[in-house]
């Protein structure tokens, strides 16, 4: 009889995406052949501590309201923590933690502790891609074009804020914290009113945040799958009736809320070069395993690289798994290829972790 493998699972987390992590997982769960695999979940509490096995299978199963009366152990066990997650042997780990904390590159060493494969990418291409500053300034390195933007920090001097906006960017723009995803966060100031409204909203998930000019035109995504030879699906673009912008709730919540056009109605011409650019920006960033790249579409066809999400959700109407069941490729076997990926990626830089020893 073949040995299962064992898979294990990270979800919840002390992030403001905490539910869409645990539907995430809820969808995986229930995916993966449990006669290939043997599953075990690792919740995080939504204050940040390590749920033992059963509150981890409680929490999914049994839908209970997050942090009711659920045994944790602090992060700050590390060592009691590597040792009970080695005791349960797993093999690769499918961290599904959205958001801060998730897929900044703060698991991802965590995992890089403790020896083992995981699906996504490495501690620095992940932290790098949550920052939006940090990442726009690599993209416009790199010839990229993006958005115009400025970067406010909570120490910073805003008096003048206003005006530098009016000068450099000019209304309307857009307001997003730094290191947030799924639009958490984010407003649309059309003056300096509302401007004062975002800046303090935004402040409230981030000390650091982006002031974007509003590009008008079609938001577009691109699905990227793989390591040192990705491919990318075919594109998507999102429409929303009440909004300028795609919300969480009509990300996540709402499956009337914003309509995906798959496959995005855009010539040929124009979805091959979207995909060549969210190839290299994937590769320019190394990342790992699969990212969803983002893109603005202008009426005159400029293209406008937005952002890398380098874990995109998996619940059932997420924009990543929705691309590629487009392409042929169905949620199972997306979630397969992924854990492949994770391990072949873990065998190469432990092969080359040997050589350099060896020379």
């Amino acid at each position: 009889m073949t040995k299962k493998i064992n898979v294990g699972v990270v979800f919840g987390g002390k992030s403001t995406e905490y539910e869409v992590s645990l539907q995430s997982a809820k969808n995986i769960l229930e995916t993966l052949d449990s006669e290939t695999y043997q599953v075990h979940l690792f919740a995080f509490s939504n204050e940040g501590q390590l749920l033992n096995l059963k509150d981890s299978t409680t929490l999914l199963t049994e839908e209970i309201q997050p942090n009711e009366s659920l045994s944790g152990v602090s992060l700050s066990h590390l060592i009691d923590t590597k040792v009970a997650l080695d005791q349960q042997e797993i093999d690769v780990f499918f961290p599904i933690l959205h958001g801060n904390l998730g897929e900044d590159g703060s698991l991802q060493g965590f995992f890089r502790m403790l020896n083992k494969p995981f699906v996504g990418s490495s501690v620095l291409s992940s932290a790098l891609c949550m920052d939006k500053d940090f990442s726009k300034q690599i993209f416009n390195y790199n010839e990229f074009k993006t958005a115009k933007s400025l970067t406010v920090r909570l120490e910073d001097n805003r008096e003048a804020l206003v005006e530098k906006v009016v000068a450099t960017l000019g209304f309307p723009v857009f307001i997003k914290p730094a290191n947030q995803g799924s639009s958490i966060g984010v407003s649309r100031a059309k003056d300096p009113i509302s401007f004062e409204v975002g800046i303090a909203e935004g402040f409230k998930f981030d000390n650091k945040l982006i002031i974007e000019e509003e590009i008008v035109g079609k938001e577009v995504e691109c699905a990227v799958l793989g390591n040192e030879k990705p491919i990318a699906s075919g594109l998507g673009s999102i429409a929303t009736d009440n909004s300028k912008f795609y919300t969480y709730e009509e990300k996540y919540l709402d499956e009337s809320g914003a309509i995906l056009e798959i496959p995005a109605k855009i010539s040929d011409s124009l979805t091959k070069e979207i995909q060549k650019q969210a190839l290299a920006a994937y590769q320019l960033m190394e990342c790992k395993g699969l990212a969803r790249v983002d893109f603005f579409l202008t009426a005159d066809n400029q293209i406008y690289l937005n952002e890398i999400n380098t874990l995109p959700g998996f619940t059932n109407i997420s924009m990543y798994p929705q691309l590629w069941k487009n392409a042929g490729l169905a949620y199972s076997e997306l979630i397969e290829t992924l854990l492949t990926l994770a391990i072949e990626e873990f065998q190469r830089e432990e092969k080359l972790q040997r050589k350099v020893n060896l020379e």
